[in-house]
């Protein structure tokens, strides 16, 4: 089914399922433990060996030799794999760094040997009487020497120019010119990647922690070299992502070959250090914006450099990626560089692009708005672009309503009680500030498949290789199906992740929700035009509504169709290439600084967020929360240490890097506008999980800024960088 034209009115605006909030319906497994977890499925192999890989002490170089026999006679040991003995596995699109094989080292813990043994215990004892020598090799591993000389990314395509922005930069009687810094940052999921793997004859079955299915299948059959239709990939529960299990890493790749060598099912997790620096982190950036405005702040110029580095000089952070999309400005210029820096491999962390890039852009507005005196919701409001994308006039946004954002949520928050002049108001020993930033996260859609079929006991079982991160795929893939075919939810079972099922959107890039519910959709319209042709009626223009079907003046059971199955998918036409299909926020943050320690306090935290129809209130929101504590990390505390002598990341676990949870802000609120997107989907939904990065951390820097009058463009905003220029306590 293709998606050509923007929806009508169809069922789901009259919708009795989709749209309200609804706990989720995996809950009762997850809170009781029966929630199968990929290193947890005893069931699929409860003769499963235990894996260990052993990671590089070296950043960039060669093995010169390993000895492994003492490990290999180690108790309980049956086998031990040997990168210098194995020759390098594939490559594939999804991966930049290599992830097993040969001599050559690119990264700090790249995989070179996996022990397997009888127990865990057995083989981590083993693992450590391995004794590796290396030629090790000189590298730089500062982002900040490195980017001078970085070229523009996309093979010199990443420089965007529209008017003249130097001479308008030049013109500008008010204008800013700032450079800000974010650091690495890793995804520190609680679920480490962990992968079951177990060999019939030729054929492949890995019980493993992924986010994109399909993907996973035919990435490791390129990296392995088989045909992908001779693996499965099974993974049904994902215990946190955030873009760290979209492509597959060693956890795998060594599972399946430890379990060809041990000729029996192997079971590895990667220990925590391994999952800082031997999967993917989000590559620092180092970022100059460049804004003039008119006096009465109507914005002329936009300039927004980035550098970034990565292990193979491609695909870095591109923290431009919101500025063409947020504010007017007729002038404008965007640069994005990426050097090759041969730290652990970057790739995508939640929000790729925009959530760093916000922290700069962001707080760039804010400083224009004090340089300005003018309120910083005002001149976000009067620099509204109108129906053109600002940055590409030919598109238009498809929906857009961040001005309503900011007012209803200045209105919310309280936003008039902030005093503009820092550092003025206080509460004993605390000083009080309030920040504010504007918040944009694309909202892509992907064709997205599914099956549904009807059993003999009225239920209505829909199957996809779609995953849940804990967004709660299963419950808004539910309300579809329940909402479509006129079923109480109680009579659907959703079965995901396992790529024997049609090949779905997969959970990434904000696309998962809107892209897998229209697929589950588009299956549901099959089944019914096929219940329809059984029964005799027109089975789009039928009513269904609970477990009933009236037609042509007619009644029917749904029941009176037996059993029955049908696939189908939503694809897209090429109308939606006229249209920015994007999401957008206002957020708002209160700190209290400790202005005797500097001790920073979130106190309480508000986003309103323009995403289309909110298929299930309860989850989102959920979603938000979760993504604006990710972001007051982000501001405030998460850093990956970069030893620059080595090469690695030297707080490669939770003890060293501080993630920040729930408890740690009193107060989060989340407001969902009533708006529709006709041009995303039938639903008219857009993802959100990913919007509640884009901005939150800004609102928290500026709201410190505000309580302290200290400026501090080098993120995470930590005491070092402000203690000593803190007000004067009288």
């Amino acid at each position: 089914m293709e998606f050509n034209a923007p929806a009508g009115e169809n069922l789901f605006d009259k919708a009795r399922i989709v749209g309200k909030s609804t706990p989720r319906i995996d809950g009762p497994l997850k809170t009781t433990g029966t929630a199968p977890y990929a290193y947890e499925r005893h069931d699929v192999a409860p003769d499963a060996a235990y894996g260990w890989i052993v990671g590089s002490a070296i950043a960039k170089g060669r093995i010169t030799s390993m000895d492994v026999e003492d490990a290999r006679n180690a108790p309980g040991v049956i086998a031990v794999i040997a990168a210098p003995e194995t020759k390098p596995v594939g490559t594939s699109p999804y991966n930049h760094a290599p992830l097993f094989g040969g001599r050559e080292v690119a990264h700090y813990h790249q995989a070179i040997a996996c022990v397997v043994a009888e127990t865990f215990e057995q083989a981590r004892a083993a693992a450590h009487l391995i004794r590796t020598r290396y030629d090790r090799e000189a590298a730089e591993y500062d982002l900040a020497e490195l980017a001078p000389q970085a070229p523009l990314a996309d093979g010199g395509k990443a420089l965007h120019k529209r008017g003249d922005f130097d001479a308008a930069f030049d013109a500008a009687p008010v204008k800013i010119d700032a450079t800000y810094h974010t650091p690495d940052e890793s995804h520190a999921m609680m679920e480490p990647h962990a992968t079951i793997a177990s060999w019939k004859g030729e054929e492949l079955t890995l019980w493993t922690s992924n986010q994109m299915i399909n993907w996973g299948k035919e990435a490791l059959g390129q990296i392995l070299g088989i045909a992908p239709e001779k693996i499965r990939l099974d993974s049904p529960y994902i215990g946190g992502g955030f873009g760290g299990k979209l492509f597959i890493r060693a956890d795998a790749v060594l599972a399946a070959l430890a379990s060809k060598a041990a000729q029996r099912p192997v079971k590895i997790a990667l220990q925590r250090p391994l999952i800082f620096n031997n999967t993917t982190h989000r590559p620092a950036t180092i970022q100059r914006v460049r804004l003039g405005a008119t006096r009465d702040g109507r914005i002329t110029a936009v300039g927004h450099e980035n550098w970034s580095g990565n292990i193979t000089g491609t695909d870095g952070e591109d923290g431009t990626a919101q500025t063409p999309k947020l504010y007017a400005g007729a002038n404008r210029m965007t640069a994005n560089y990426t050097a090759t820096l041969p730290l652990p491999e970057g790739n995508a962390m939640r929000a790729p692009g925009e959530a760093a890039g916000h922290l700069a852009f962001e707080v760039a507005m804010d400083e224009l708005a004090e340089a300005l005196a003018m309120c910083p919701v005002e001149l976000r409001i009067k620099n509204d672009p109108g129906a053109e994308v600002p940055g590409d006039p030919s598109k238009r946004f498809s929906e857009r309503h961040l001005t309503r954002c900011l007012k209803e949520g200045a209105e919310r928050f309280g936003w008039s009680k902030r005093k503009a002049k820092p550092g003025q108001v206080r509460e004993g020993r605390w000083l009080i500030g309030m920040g504010v930033a504007g918040g944009y996260r694309g909202a892509p859609i992907q064709k997205s498949a599914a099956g549904v079929r009807l059993s003999g006991d009225g239920m209505l079982i829909v199957e996809t290789d779609m995953t849940d991160i804990g967004t709660g795929s299963y419950t808004i893939i539910a309300q579809t199906a329940a909402e479509t075919m006129g079923l109480p939810l109680d009579r659907v079972r959703v079965e995901l992740g396992d790529s024997r099922y049609p090949v779905s959107s997969g959970s990434g890039g904000q696309w998962g929700a809107a892209s897998s519910t229209a697929g589950v959709y588009a299956a549901c319209l099959v089944l019914r035009r096929a219940i329809g042709e059984k029964l005799g009626f027109d089975g789009d223009s039928a009513d269904f509504t609970d477990g009933a079907i009236r037609a042509n003046g007619k009644s029917f059971a749904l029941n009176d169709a037996g059993e029955m199955s049908a696939d189908g998918e939503m694809t897209y036409g090429d109308f939606q290439s006229d249209y920015d299909l994007g999401t957008y926020a206002g957020h708002f943050c209160e700190v209290a600084v400790d202005a005797y320690t500097g001790e920073t306090h979130i106190r309480r935290m508000l986003s309103v967020c323009d995403a289309g129809r909110i298929l299930n209130p309860l989850s989102a929101r959920s979603q938000v929360i979760g993504a604006m504590v990710m972001s007051a990390g982000a501001a405030l505390t998460e850093e990956l240490a970069v030893d620059r002598r080595f090469g690695y990341f030297v707080n490669h676990d939770l003890a060293g890097y501080e993630v920040p949870v729930h408890a740690d802000i009193p107060h989060q609120d989340v407001v969902f506008l009533d708006t529709l997107d006709s041009v995303i989907s039938p639903l008219k939904a857009k993802g959100v999980g990913e919007l509640g990065i884009c901005g939150p951390g800004s609102a928290v820097a500026n709201a410190v800024y505000n309580a302290t009058g200290v400026r501090v463009r080098e993120y995470p905003i930590t005491l070092d960088k402000y203690l000593d220029r803190l007000p004067a306590i009288g």
